[in-house]
């Protein structure tokens, strides 16, 4: 079953066919060999046997691991923010209701794509370059401005929340879910807690859920 990477425009048409196909497929494979062994154990040699090319390939195409993964994130980044979007586009209620099908479907993608969610929310972290480390922020910050605009529906209260605040929001979910996912649990059980911190953060804070 494909990744989130895998689901990507500029990879899924290519799986299963030739041209740019080996492109894709490594991408693919590395996030699937991350996923389950982690970045610092995962090897070139495990993503072409995974995708079924030659390291010369590999090289031909990535300078190195490093940038294969790193390429592989971003694009599974992508995916999970579309769904996202999709979820608050089909959600008709408020902001606050739309922030939760936002919350609501960040969780349930997670929760459905553990390897994906492992190479997102920990390793990332792990390979500890310059390159990752600002692929990572930029995706934080992706989330962060997301809330930005969901804020700004609520009215004049969200225009106090600072960048750097909604940076620590969106960071601090995704520690909370990675925490979530490493112990085994399921990341949906998240959503209450997670859309609270958010309304409180957003000015939204009202009656309870129903």
């Amino acid at each position: 079953m494909p990744s989130l990477v895998g689901e990507h425009p500029e990879v899924e048409p290519l799986l299963e066919g030739r041209d740019g196909a080996q492109r894709a497929r490594l991408l693919e494979a590395m996030t699937q060999v991350v996923g389950r062994k982690g970045y610092a154990a995962a090897t070139v040699a495990d993503a072409v046997r995974e995708a079924r090319v030659s390291r010369s390939t590999f090289y031909a195409l990535f300078d190195s691991k490093e940038a294969c993964f790193v390429q592989a994130y971003g694009h599974g980044v992508d995916v999970l923010v579309e769904r996202l979007d999709a979820a608050v586009a089909a959600e008709p209620g408020d902001w606050r209701a739309k922030l939760r099908a936002a919350m609501r479907a960040y969780l349930t993608v997670l929760d459905a794509e553990p390897r994906f969610a492992r190479v997102h929310l920990l390793e990332i972290h792990v390979v500890g370059t310059p390159q990752a480390a600002a692929a990572r922020d930029a995706a934080i910050r992706r989330f962060a401005q997301r809330y930005r605009a969901t804020f700004a529906a609520a009215g004049s209260a969200a225009a106090v929340v600072s960048d750097d605040a909604l940076f620590v929001l969106a960071a601090g979910i995704g520690q909370l879910a990675w925490s979530q996912l490493a112990a085994g649990a399921s990341l949906s059980a998240l959503e209450d807690t997670l859309v609270d911190v958010a309304l409180s953060l957003g000015g939204g804070a009202g009656p309870p859920w129903t």
